[in-house]
């Protein structure tokens, strides 16, 4: 989805191009099968390729991938989903990260959403 997401759309060869340590193609092709079938992706035929883009926008599948993330692995906890995040975090959070996030939360506070 990042190949085709960031191309805007995409063959199932720019995909397998676009995937570092890639599997075979008949598997990048049967994946982008099942996304289709899923209503992730559509395709169009174009020179007897198919060309896939995406039925989502980028953010609205982001949100949607984070609320089943949440449910599954945190118990629909956005605290505890944070905490997780900020525990396998490679790098220190900036000072501009830290005001960031610290604006998100006081504007949950006041009842908006971040």
């Amino acid at each position: 989805m990042d190949v085709i997401y960031a191309a805007g759309e995409a063959t199932a060869a720019a995909v397998l191009g676009g995937i570092a340590d890639p599997p075979s193609y008949s598997a990048v092709r049967a994946l982008l099968r099942i996304l289709e079938d899923k209503g992730h992706l559509k395709h169009r035929t174009e020179k007897g390729k198919y060309i896939y883009s995406p039925t989502h926008p980028r953010g609205r599948a982001g949100r949607s991938a984070l609320r089943r993330m949440l449910n599954t692995f945190f118990d629909n906890s956005a605290a505890k989903a944070v905490a997780a995040l900020l525990d396998v975090s490679d790098t220190k959070l900036s000072p501009k990260e830290l005001e960031e996030i610290a604006q998100l939360i006081d504007k949950a506070r006041k009842g908006g959403k971040p």
